[in-house]
């Protein structure tokens, strides 16, 4: 659902842009608190598996294909603050290597599926762990969340269309054309998420950030029948793996979809194209500035193969997520020890 450039006029151009400055802003300074040495390493892969996954065109009803948007999967993954930032970085190397999404859009595409997408992916999965905690809950959890994500997100779309879209349109018929088909994409969204979050809580459950905390505390009964009760432990995985152990098949993989899976992808216009055809916006859109680069339209303008620009694309979000990880938790790192020294001097 990447927005190109022409589909807005300048004031929700430039309004879009500064929410989602803003919103970036304020998730550079929330994923202090969601980074580890651990799980700083998952900011780079999980960027790269929604930059992969999203080449990977599905589809979802006759000439009308569907891709994933991600922002449900990555905040329950790496935490919704860490998520917005994953997701800033994809749409950026889309949007500046691959003529993927408008660069005046760009504010437009981060609001609509990095915030709206994990704000509501984020909410739903909590609304539903909330209540029911167990590893079975969270891969239902995990499909609903992202379920939900993507129509909202189309819906919000319709919105600022209607507010400030450079072509009239008859906004109950764009969201109800927009809502149907997104939401038939988002149950291929959450079949992925779902699919993704399980295999990790099979696997390495401490490195899923929405399952912390999920085992029950432990109760104990002493001599005299009283309850103690121990901490309430984190999940971990066996032993204590490195998580450089999962982390290096789990890069494998995301290269593999993105360099050979990417091939099979459907061809089809997907939801936002489908729909700006049929009602009539589609030809608002204009080039865009990087139309013509080697990896524009991922390689189809200089004719090179789709799995190589795809190789490239991964291997360029990898490297910049995982330096915005290892940079906040570095900064992360500086605080606490600021803080530490503070303490002591008092």
């Amino acid at each position: 659902m990447h927005v190109p450039d022409g589909f807005f006029n300048l004031a929700v151009s430039v309004s879009a842009g500064a929410v989602a400055a803003a919103g970036v802003a304020v998730c550079l300074r929330g994923a202090r608190r969601e980074l580890d040495d651990r799980t700083a390493p998952m900011a780079g892969l999980v960027a790269a598996f929604v930059f992969a996954v999203q080449m990977l065109n599905f589809p979802v009803a006759a000439g009308t294909s569907g891709h994933l948007l991600g922002g449900a999967l990555a905040a329950i993954l790496v935490g919704p603050y860490t998520a917005v930032l994953c997701m800033a970085v994809v749409l950026l190397v889309q949007g500046f290597f691959f003529a993927d999404g408008g660069l005046t859009a760009l504010g437009v595409n981060i609001t609509l599926m990095g915030l709206v997408t994990v704000l509501v992916g984020w909410g739903v999965f909590r609304l539903i762990t909330r209540t029911v905690r167990s590893r079975a809950a969270i891969t239902a959890a995990s499909f609903a969340a992202a379920l939900v994500s993507v129509p909202a997100s189309a819906l919000v779309f319709t919105l600022l269309f209607w507010i400030g879209g450079t072509a009239p349109i008859e906004i109950g018929t764009v969201a109800a054309a927009m809502g149907g088909v997104h939401t038939l994409i988002g149950i291929g969204e959450g079949l992925i998420t779902a699919v993704t979050v399980g295999t990790v809580l099979a696997t390495r459950p401490d490195l899923v950030y929405g399952a912390r905390g999920l085992a029950a505390p432990l109760v104990l009964r002493g001599a005299d029948g009283d309850r103690v009760v121990t901490p309430e432990p984190e999940v971990r995985a066996p032993a204590r793996r490195p998580a450089l152990l999962f982390l290096l098949p789990g890069v494998v993989v995301t290269f593999v979809l993105a360099g050979v899976v990417s091939v099979f992808a459907s061809g089809d216009p997907d939801g936002l194209e489908r729909v700006a055809e049929d009602e009539g916006f589609g030809d608002q859109a204009t080039d865009h500035a990087f139309g013509t680069w080697t990896l524009a339209d991922y390689g189809d303008v200089a004719g090179i193969p789709v799995g190589v620009a795809g190789v490239v694309g991964v291997a360029a979000t990898l490297i910049v997520a995982g330096a915005v990880g290892y940079a906040v938790r570095r900064r992360n790192r500086g605080h606490d020890r600021d803080r530490d020294h503070g303490r002591l001097s008092v």
